[in-house]
């Protein structure tokens, strides 16, 4: 499989319902829905649910969800769930509506959706800590931190435990858009605290660029997990990875069939898929076909041969 291919298979979670998309439930999951059936589903991973939402969710796709087949058949619609924040009395009551919905939609003949994995907000270690004690064994949660101030103790909280980190990269404010640098901390501190991560928010274009509608430059996921899979196989530091987050030519990145490479660095498409594996999981973005539409205009998708 082509190197581009290998770093975005599964990667894009659709989260139509925010902004700046910010659609309805209903055009939100026949979207996904279409997306499943269409001839870009490799680039597609989950589906983002608010759980105060849910009940909503099942309303708009009940006719959509494919119906339980045997034992065995993983055809389930995948959610990632945002939750109350750590530390509020809700985020139990979430954990219980969570665990409803998937017996629920486990019975034979139901709709077929799984929520496996939440999204967190956590500001304190000690409200991590007693946020995982609440999480059970079947759920993956991504504890959502600030890039700013110095987000390294909150990271450290996480190492060893069966949980990740997710990072806010942008927002329909020029405010919500952490720095490159910022940015580079982040992923550089995950990697050593062997901590995965996911990403969210203004993730919407492969590379670095100004975006008029907020009055600022956005960042690019090929930026970040391009430059995520070299740190996680020690391949550049910090510094180098916050100059590679800057990175706005589309010649910035080599992209050939076994490798990616910044300047003199190389990724193979074997490091690729491990990084994906064990650590640069996905980023959240309310638009699919907006991502896709600027890696044909790269050609990237011509080079990897996935439907371009």
């Amino acid at each position: 499989m082509h190197a581009v291919r290998t770093l975005l298979e599964g990667i894009l979670d659709y989260a139509g319902l925010f902004p700046p998309a910010k659609l309805d439930m209903a055009p939100t999951v026949r979207n996904f829905d279409a997306y499943r059936r269409g001839t870009d589903a490799w680039f597609l991973g989950r589906l983002v649910v608010p759980v105060a939402r849910l009940a909503e969710f099942e309303a708009a796709a009940e006719t959509l969800l494919p119906k339980n087949g045997p034992p065995g058949d993983d055809d389930a619609w995948p959610i990632t769930a945002l939750t109350a924040p750590a530390g509020d009395a809700q985020l139990a009551r979430d954990l219980d509506l969570i665990a409803a919905f998937n017996d629920r939609h486990a019975a034979a003949g139901a709709g077929s959706a799984l929520i496996d994995c939440i999204e967190v907000k956590a500001t304190t270690s000690g409200e991590i800590d007693a946020a995982i004690d609440l999480v059970p064994d079947d759920l993956f949660p991504y504890f959502e931190l600030p890039a700013s101030p110095d987000p390294r103790g909150l990271i450290a909280t996480l190492a060893g435990l069966d949980a990740g980190a997710k990072i806010r990269t942008g927002g329909v404010t020029a405010d919500a858009h952490p720095s490159p640098e910022d940015v580079a901390r982040f992923l550089v501190a995950c990697a050593a605290a062997e901590v995965p991560f996911k990403a969210t928010a203004g993730l919407h274009h492969p590379l670095r660029h100004v975006e008029a509608s907020v009055g600022c430059r956005q960042h690019g996921f090929l930026n970040v997990f391009v430059g995520a899979a070299l740190v996680w196989n020690g391949k550049i530091d910090e510094r180098a990875l916050a100059e590679l987050l800057a990175e706005e030519s589309t010649t910035a990145l080599a992209l050939r069939d076994d490798a990616i490479s910044w300047r003199s660095t190389h990724v193979s498409a074997g490091e690729l898929r491990a990084t994906r594996d064990a650590f640069a999981h996905s980023f959240g973005s309310c638009s699919f076909d907006e991502p896709l539409a600027d890696l044909r205009a790269m050609r990237a998708l011509a080079a990897a041969g996935a439907n371009a």
